[in-house]
């Protein structure tokens, strides 16, 4: 008959070979992942062929060097850029980028800077060589053209783009579980009421939100700052392990919806290296006026207001 000393020595061997198994477990779960999101951001990824430098380059900023732009160094903690195109894709047409949005990230100073660009902006379109509406430059050639055109109206460089199908949003919102977003306009839209106040939004209503303008007193303006509420909310929470349990509708619907020119160790630096950065994110404004040139509405900023917001964008990427 074995004693109770004998059956107490047995304990910690069945403990250890249950921890080795969790671990084991664990880490097999953690790779798949891995692998999981490795795949997904693969799916993704499309990357930016440069082209020669154009020709119409603005005039208002003769310094903006036009070269190829190289990515960031992410593992030394540089500054970059990230152009976000919300593009509204249609059946045979490419469509337009109704949302314009450049994120500059600074480490060093753990901020990000957020500014959106009207779609009715009056600028050159690089490679087309024409003045038009600044949303027109994915019409006509795409990310690389819209790239470039943003490039040369702010006068900065642009490392990295996302674009994002914005019927897609409603499948990211979802994904998450959902976002919370302070509303400052009581109205209703598509039947559904929003009122002033911390709202709940899951990817339906989201869309709706951050689509309507014409019951806003404040037009594109407000518009655009309903979806830079949305898409700060989408950044914090998929930043958080609170997604990680509904990773695969995460990805699901990151794959089905996006494309970057962001490759998954970018994305892996991103993570380690920047992750403060994203919870001080600053509203930038491009102010301007808007008019009608041979009946179709602009939108006009002035070569000081450029100037202006060129100087705090390189400030912020410090490349001054």
């Amino acid at each position: 008959m074995r004693s109770q000393y004998d059956k107490r020595k047995k304990w910690p061997k069945i403990v250890g070979l249950l921890l080795l198994f969790t671990l084991i477990s664990s880490v097999g779960y953690a790779y798949y992942i891995y692998k999981s999101v490795s795949d997904t951001v693969a799916h993704m990824y499309k990357p930016i062929i440069p082209e020669a430098p154009a020709k119409n380059v603005n005039q208002v900023l003769p310094f903006m060097d036009k070269t190829p732009q190289t990515h960031a160094a992410t593992t030394t903690k540089k500054p970059f850029s990230i152009l976000l195109l919300g593009v509204d894709q249609r059946p045979g047409d490419r469509g337009r980028s109704d949302s314009i949005i450049v994120l500059t990230v600074n480490p060093n100073k753990k901020s990000v800077k957020m500014l959106s660009i009207p779609r009715d902006t009056r600028t050159t379109i690089i490679g087309k060589g024409k003045d038009d509406k600044i949303n027109h430059a994915y019409a006509f050639g795409g990310v690389q053209m819209s790239v470039n055109t943003v490039e040369n109206f702010l006068g900065i460089p642009i490392q990295y783009y996302m674009k994002i199908n914005m019927e897609g949003l409603r499948d990211v919102v979802n994904a998450i579980g959902g976002v919370k977003v302070h509303n400052d306009l009581d109205f209703t839209s598509d039947g559904v009421h929003f009122p002033i106040g911390t709202i709940n939004l899951n990817g339906k209503n989201a869309l709706t939100y951050s689509r309507m303008r014409y019951e806003d007193p404040n037009g594109d303006f407000g518009r655009e700052s309903r979806q830079r509420k949305i898409i700060q909310e989408i950044i914090h929470k998929g930043a958080s392990f609170s997604t990680l349990a509904n990773y695969k509708d995460v990805l699901t619907a990151m794959e089905k919806n996006i494309q970057t020119n962001l490759t998954f160790n970018e994305m892996v630096d991103i993570q380690k290296n920047y992750i403060l950065a994203g919870e001080h994110i600053e509203q930038e404004l491009l102010n301007g006026n808007g008019t009608k040139i041979n009946k179709i509405y602009y939108f006009i900023v002035s070569p000081q207001e450029k100037q202006r917001m060129h100087n705090e964008l390189i400030k912020h990427l410090e490349l001054q």
